[in-house]
């Protein structure tokens, strides 16, 4: 078996930065996503929220550069353009949202996608014993099942 610089299976650190690029793809349509509806949300939550908003492409942004790096760290080259990222992505593109509610479920529905795009990477990764991607997707996983639940309190539903 061929391994790489780090010691990881070469044929299945590929398969795993296809899938980070998937990711980032699905990333990159949800950072856009966050601040469209940062900046259209209309009403009586309207602080509250434009604030909780920036927050979170503010972090979807750090995500997306670990994401990046981590494949140039496995030896890929991670996608850059739009036209890669709308290709790879099957999150909706949320135009013109300025309801609360709306918002608040575009995040949900576009966070449990990305969780299970991140869970079939971690069972990749920790197939191969990439410790580097295996640790980093489980960091967000758990940030982002917590934000889901906050969410969903918001919005007062259940899981």
């Amino acid at each position: 078996m061929k391994t790489n610089i780090l010691g990881l299976p070469v044929k299945e650190s590929e398969l795993i930065i296809s899938e980070l690029n998937t990711l980032l793809s699905n990333f990159q349509v949800y950072y856009q996503n966050l601040r469209g509806i940062h900046w259209n949300i209309r009403g009586k939550r309207f602080f509250d929220l434009h604030v909780k908003f920036e927050e979170l492409y503010n972090d979807s942004q750090l995500k997306i550069d670990m994401i990046a790096e981590r494949v140039l760290t496995l030896g890929g080259s991670p996608f850059h353009t739009f036209e890669d990222y709308i290709k790879n992505s099957q999150l909706p593109v949320g135009k013109n949202i300025s309801i609360d509610e709306k918002a608040i479920h575009l995040i949900v529905n576009s966070l449990s996608h990305l969780l299970k795009i991140e869970r079939e990477i971690l069972n990749k990764s920790a197939e191969i014993n990439d410790e580097g991607t295996n640790s980093m997707m489980s960091g967000f996983i758990a940030e982002q099942e917590k934000t889901i639940w906050m969410m969903q309190a918001w919005l007062e539903e259940g899981l």
